[in-house]
Formats: C-alpha cells, structure tokens, sequence
C-alpha cells in the first residue's frame, strides 16, 4: 500500500531533504527518466513505505521514479 505525506510547506520540506547540493527551485522543471515526462518540481509527491519517507515522481503511483530519476531538461 503506498501512502503519501501531506507537506504543508514544500518548499522548506525539499530544501531539509534534499540529499544533493544545489535543490531546485520548486519553479524548475525536469524530465522523470522512469516515466519519460516532464515534471515541475514543486509537483513533487512523498510516498512513506516501511516508516520511511521518498520524495517521488508527480505522476506516481503511475511511475516509481524518485528524485534520484530527475535530470535537466
């Protein structure tokens, strides 16, 4: 069963989890390599599986991808 997190704030939710340097702007857009779509960042969703939490694809649960499959256009 997949559940989702409701963020109040995305803005500081992404900016706390980010794992990399150099968090977008939750104006930027990128392509989701699983789904093969454009995505706007700030569309994210974060799915919680097993107590932990994954900030995924706008167009989960269509497509699995993560932050991880979102590259510069």
């Amino acid at each position: 069963m997949i559940l989702y997190k409701n963020i109040k704030n995305k803005e500081k939710y992404l900016k706390d989890k980010y794992p990399f340097n150099n968090v977008p702007k939750l104006t930027d857009k990128k392509l989701c390599v699983n789904c093969d779509k454009e995505i706007i960042i700030g569309d994210y969703k974060v799915e919680i599986s097993n107590n932990v939490e994954y900030i995924v694809c706008p167009n989960s649960p269509n497509c699995d991808g993560t932050l991880l499959n979102w590259f510069d256009l």
